[in-house]
């Protein structure tokens, strides 16, 4: 089964697991909460109304967890290393390999840099859909922009990148569109509680 390791548990981070796991990618995320979000309060997320940024991650993290993504809370990557057609992610106490890479670590890029990924001045380049100049690797949010950093927009980024992996691995372009009829058939009534 293809792979992903996501470096990264805030908005950018559990969107893109949310999409890759509830599409059948076995998903595996590195998260040492760190993320801004805990600082945030958001009237600015379209849907959203008003919410304190730790009680939208509670939420995130349930829907993501929900579709059986294996979220490692409080592990931290000290590597990451593209291994041929892999990647390998080091953490203090092992290394796992993943087919795809997505960075979502904020405004550090340092694992970005170790990885050889372009910089276009300080942020790290990417394409529209988040990839890398590392073939498979996507970097996300605050990295990849120098002061846009918001959340809706580093939601956006994860999604991105998820549905890129996604169309790579269908061959065409892949369309994560679910209807009131369907979902709760799909995902167990799930959408119900979303």
């Amino acid at each position: 089964m293809t792979h992903i390791a996501i470096v990264g548990g805030g908005a950018a981070g559990l969107s893109a697991a949310l999409f890759t796991q509830k599409n059948g990618l076995e998903t595996t995320v590195f998260d040492t909460d760190g993320t801004w979000l805990h600082s945030a309060h958001l009237f600015n997320y379209p849907g959203i109304g008003s919410q304190d940024g730790t009680a939208f991650l509670k939420t995130l993290r349930e829907q993501v967890d929900s579709f059986g993504a294996e979220r490692r809370q409080g592990e931290k990557v000290t590597d990451v290393e593209a291994t041929g057609d892999e990647f390998a992610v080091t953490t203090d106490d092992e290394t796992v390999t993943a087919d795809y890479l997505v960075l979502a670590t904020g405004a550090k890029r340092g694992l970005a840099e170790s990885l050889g990924c372009g910089f276009d001045g300080d942020v790290v380049a990417v394409d529209v859909s988040m990839e890398t100049s590392i073939e498979d690797a996507y970097a996300t949010g605050a990295m990849v922009r120098a002061e846009e950093w918001q959340a809706v927009i580093s939601a956006g980024d994860g999604a991105a990148a998820a549905l890129n992996i996604l169309s790579k691995e269908e061959g065409e372009h892949f369309h994560d569109f679910d209807t009131p009829d369907t979902a709760s058939d799909v995902f167990g009534g799930l959408a119900g509680n979303n």
